[in-house]
């Protein structure tokens, strides 16, 4: 898996004639209270034009979101960089950025964060020639599946101090979203970790059945997860994931108002609705090897992402288009 270099941005070499997506993200929490933050940087790419630069912002508390999302012309990267919005950067050491408010006047939001401690990359993906196939369509890693960060967000004039609390930076790219998908990450207060993509694609006429890509971590040993069955609701999911001699059965759930939903617009011009809670609550039973099973709790922690197609689920969307 060595030749797949998990922070090296593809939109630069995809294509004049092609359509692209990318993401560089993080997620991180407060380790005792239900606060967090979950920001993107993305560029998107319709065949035969110029990509775009957005900056998706959301401040994730008990009374609900605060979102916000900035578009510009000419992302770029490089210069040790994974990522340049504007004025925005993320990196190897964290991510800096703010976004103006309605009549550009002010600050909407700013972030100013320091990514260390983070453990090895995470490539969700079993073989490394998936990535540089053309199928799956979807491409998806951690750049690290564990971290801490220090330092500040602010949301108008409310500063929010950043110190030690836990997260992850991931990267995703592609040609087209997964028909729909579900995105569960926490971290425990021991430092055990869930990192999983769960998704349905299309294959012609065909839609798959759930799989499963991603990992468990205990103790620092890493069990691949690739075989899923899901029950999921925009605001909750019960879930099986398992793998070689390691069954994990869970449930993640938050309260509706707690959920932030975007528009995702594929290169191709379809859209789904993707709703997101950073600061859900997951429960964990883990069975290896036959022998006693255990429990692991992420209270007010861990992230849910439901991607669908269907408007009738009665969530609240953001009003920014993609692009």
């Amino acid at each position: 898996m060595a030749s797949v270099d998990p922070t090296a941005a593809r939109f630069p070499s995809a294509p004049a004639g092609a359509g692209h997506y990318e993401s560089f993200y993080l997620k991180l929490c407060h380790p005792s209270e239900p606060l967090g933050a979950w920001i993107r940087y993305t560029v998107h790419k319709r065949p035969g034009a110029e990509p775009t630069g957005s900056l998706w912002f959301t401040l994730f508390e008990a009374d609900g979101p605060q979102a916000a999302k900035l578009t510009v012309p000419g992302p770029e990267s490089g210069g040790g960089e994974w990522l340049r919005v504007g004025e925005a950067r993320i990196g190897p050491d964290g991510a800096s950025g703010q976004i103006p408010d309605a009549d550009g006047a002010g600050t909407q939001c700013a972030w100013e964060l320091v990514l260390a401690d983070g453990e090895p990359p995470l490539r969700h993906l079993p073989r490394p020639w998936m990535y540089r196939a053309r199928l799956p369509r979807t491409k998806l890693l951690s750049i690290t599946p564990s971290g801490r960060f220090d330092g500040r967000l602010s949301v108008g004039e409310r500063e929010v101090e950043v110190d030690g609390w836990r997260g992850m930076a991931g990267h995703n790219w592609g040609a087209q979203h997964a028909e729909r998908w579900i995105w569960l990450h926490g971290i425990t207060e021991d430092g055990d970790w869930l990192d999983a993509a769960i998704g349905r694609v299309t294959l012609g006429p065909l839609t798959t059945p759930w799989v499963a890509n991603g990992a468990l971590s205990l103790a620092g040993d890493r069990h691949a997860l690739r075989r899923a069955r899901v029950t999921e609701y925009p605001d909750r999911c019960t879930f099986s994931l398992s793998g070689r001699r390691v069954e994990v059965r869970g449930t993640v759930e938050a309260p509706r108002e707690r959920f932030v939903g975007w528009v995702y617009a594929d290169p191709d011009g379809s859209e789904h609705h993707a709703v997101n809670c950073s600061i859900a609550d997951m429960r964990l039973r883990v069975s290896r090897g036959g022998g006693a099973s255990s429990e692991l709790v992420v209270r007010g922690g861990a992230a849910y992402e439901l991607g669908m197609r269907e408007r009738d689920h009665g969530m609240s969307i953001q009003p920014h288009p993609y692009g």
